[in-house]
């Protein structure tokens, strides 16, 4: 009898086919993030309300049950994507508050033109609009969104200026109301950002940043106390917070 043939031995696996498990797991890995800035897209552009579940898997190129593995809920989706855009940075914004060497009116600029740079001129500004519009429609969003940004933000920000007072720079001032007095410009720098800016004509356009100083030499001037200079815009010593490593990145 001729001899059986033997089984030709296994092959061993080529070597891209070793590296795939390694490229799944790192998309495994990017999905969260993806899935929320594609979130954060159409929050912003249809509200919270409007945006179903399935838009967001779409855009994000997964299927809603992959949505569902890492988000249980629309709801839950949002609240992940604030405290990945805005709260989950307080620690870090804290930091820099305990380490800044400048005056409290340098202070005082650093904050408001910092949260320009890293919040305002971002996408992640329009959550602001969409808890203001939706709150009634949604309150347990409103209450999430006063317990993780706006009690942390109103914290942060007498700090601000009990530094100021407690060094003799400011004078006394009623922290519970004075804090408003820097909050008030920029909600409605987001909300004019996100409302009226696209439909109105160049000449009646608000500069960013121009506004923020206007604002800065108005406030100021009511809170230094007698003999205070107040500080340039042109002189912020931004040099004097040490950079972040933990940075967050707006998805």
């Amino acid at each position: 009898m001729p001899n059986a043939r033997s089984a030709p031995a296994s092959r061993p696996p080529a070597p891209h086919g070793a590296k795939a498990p390694q490229r799944r797991e790192r998309r495994k890995e990017a999905r969260p993030g993806e899935l929320l800035a594609a979130a954060l897209a159409l929050f912003v552009e249809k509200g919270f309300a409007a945006t179903r579940v399935e838009e967001v898997a779409a855009r994000a190129g997964v299927s809603k049950g992959t949505l569902f593995l890492y988000f249980p809920s629309k709801e839950e989706l949002f609240k992940a994507l604030v405290r990945h855009t805005i709260s989950g940075r307080f620690t870090e914004w804290n930091e820099e508050l305990n380490h800044f060497t400048g005056s409290n009116a340098s202070l005082v600029r650093y904050c408001m033109h910092s949260w320009w740079e890293r919040i305002g001129m971002t996408e992640a500004a329009g959550i602001s609009k969409l808890v203001m519009s939706e709150a009634g429609t949604f309150p347990q969003i409103a209450a999430f969104y006063q317990q993780e940004v706006i009690g942390p933000g109103h914290d942060l920000l007498k700090r601000v200026l009990q530094r100021g007072v407690d060094s003799g720079e400011f004078r006394p001032l009623n922290m519970e109301y004075a804090v408003y007095s820097l909050i008030a410009p920029m909600i409605f720098l987001l909300m004019w950002q996100h409302s009226l800016a696209p439909c109105c004509p160049a000449n009646q356009q608000i500069e960013p940043v121009s506004f923020i100083d206007s604002q800065l030499d108005l406030l100021l001037g009511g809170m230094l106390a007698p003999g205070s200079t107040p500080s340039p815009a042109a002189k912020v010593p931004r040099n004097t917070v040490p950079k972040s490593k933990s940075r967050i990145k707006t998805p």
